[in-house]
């Protein structure tokens, strides 16, 4: 990469703790934040999972007062955060601490800023749209995909419409990431499988992607690196603490990365498919991935090689092109392995939609820095592929 001519700037936000039972460490966070009434905002999974009562009852040996929202659903609701932020108000909470998967995470985001602003998040929708600072924020994840943890962005859904609403700005970044694989631990296979491949895909994008720079790709390929190392394992043996910690510091890697590049035409496409379909944001991104680097590929060939190699394919004696087109064969491998549909058709996707979604999707900013341009046709053709 020529630098010469260019510059760049990066910066992130939000202080990472990362190990094993590092929870354990919540109170002295808290009290370091100077946090008197704590908002926790968490789902029903987590809760079922007992994840919720480990934390509560190490803020209850301290005597840290702490209320509890777990009404998160899975793609969070504009009048989910509306209720969410009512009741914080109510409790005076000076603290949010959001548990759980990308849903929680960013429901907790934009209730921390909604304390400290007026009227709807999604009328902020955009970047650097918020005017206030929110309150203090840890969040704690317990799937390893979203990278929310570390992030500038939230997505909150407005289900009465069927659209999702990215919202973005440093406001949004937590104060603090507590990221303890032991908590990933009993996460199912199925989830395992999808928000691993939304963190491949947010490392993948950001690698390939027009205004990337030497630290975004530097984390972007070793969060490529461990996912291609650990996440077949993880899938296949959940209690396998060493690859459920590669996998959660490869999330981390990979928003870290995405955070200052933002991504491609594949989560330009999660918006639209996932609030029209309900599916899961790292179900589509899985399913889509391998046709958006078929319609990238030549404009990044190196790039793609590189990810082929990273994903163990033999390139010695052929053409670049051949050798990048070996990525695309390793990410449809993957998906095979761990159980990733083939296509979107078993969620109601049909090609009658095929003029909305690609109308949506050219309004995300991801379109501007796909590496290959790309048109309203040639989003109706990667959904097509992928149906």
């Amino acid at each position: 990469m020529n630098l010469l001519n260019r510059s760049f700037r990066y910066e992130l936000p939000t202080d990472i703790v990362f190990g094993v039972n590092t929870v354990e460490q919540l109170p002295i966070h808290i009290k370091a934040l100077k946090g008197s009434k704590v908002f926790i905002v968490t789902d029903p999974g987590v809760v079922q999972a007992g994840i919720l009562d480990k934390v509560t009852s190490i803020l209850g040996e301290q005597e840290i007062s702490y209320e509890v929202f777990s009404e998160v659903d899975r793609e969070p609701d504009v009048h989910t955060i509306i209720r969410a932020t009512e009741q914080a108000k109510l409790v005076q909470a000076d603290l949010v601490i959001g548990v759980g998967g990308g849903s929680s995470l960013d429901a907790a985001k934009a209730i921390a800023v909604m304390v400290k602003n007026e009227g709807v998040v999604t009328q902020y929708a955009g970047l650097n749209q918020i005017p206030n600072a929110g309150i203090p924020l840890i969040c704690i994840p317990t799937t390893s995909g979203t990278g929310s943890e570390v992030t500038i962005w939230c997505v909150i859904s407005d289900k009465a419409n069927h659209r999702k609403h990215p919202i973005g700005g440093k406001v949004l970044a937590p104060t603090l990431a507590v990221c303890d694989p032991a908590l990933t631990l009993t996460l199912p296979a199925s989830i395992t499988a999808a928000t691993g491949l939304d963190a491949l895909t947010h490392a993948l994008e950001c690698y390939v992607n027009k205004i990337t720079q030497p630290i975004s790709m530097a984390l972007a390929r070793e969060s490529m690196r461990l996912i291609a190392k650990s996440l077949r394992t993880a899938v296949t043996q959940g209690d396998h603490l060493e690859a459920r910690s590669d996998m959660m510091i490869a999330s981390t890697m990979a928003a870290m990365a995405f955070n200052p590049t933002r991504l491609g035409l594949a989560h330009a496409l999660a918006m639209p498919l996932g609030g029209k379909y309900n599916i899961p944001h790292g179900m589509v991104n899985a399913i889509v991935l391998p046709q958006v680097m078929e319609y990238n590929l030549i404009s990044n060939l190196e790039a793609f090689k590189e990810i082929a190699e990273i994903f163990g394919e033999n390139t010695e004696g052929l053409s670049l092109r051949e050798a990048a087109a070996l990525s695309i064969k390793a990410i449809r491998q993957l998906n095979q392995d761990i159980g990733i549909p083939a296509g979107l058709r078993e969620y109601g996707v049909s090609e009658d939609d095929l003029d909305e979604i690609a109308e949506e999707g050219m309004e995300s900013g991801n379109i501007l820095v796909n590496p290959r341009k790309a048109g309203p046709e040639d989003l109706k053709e990667i959904v097509r592929r992928s149906i």
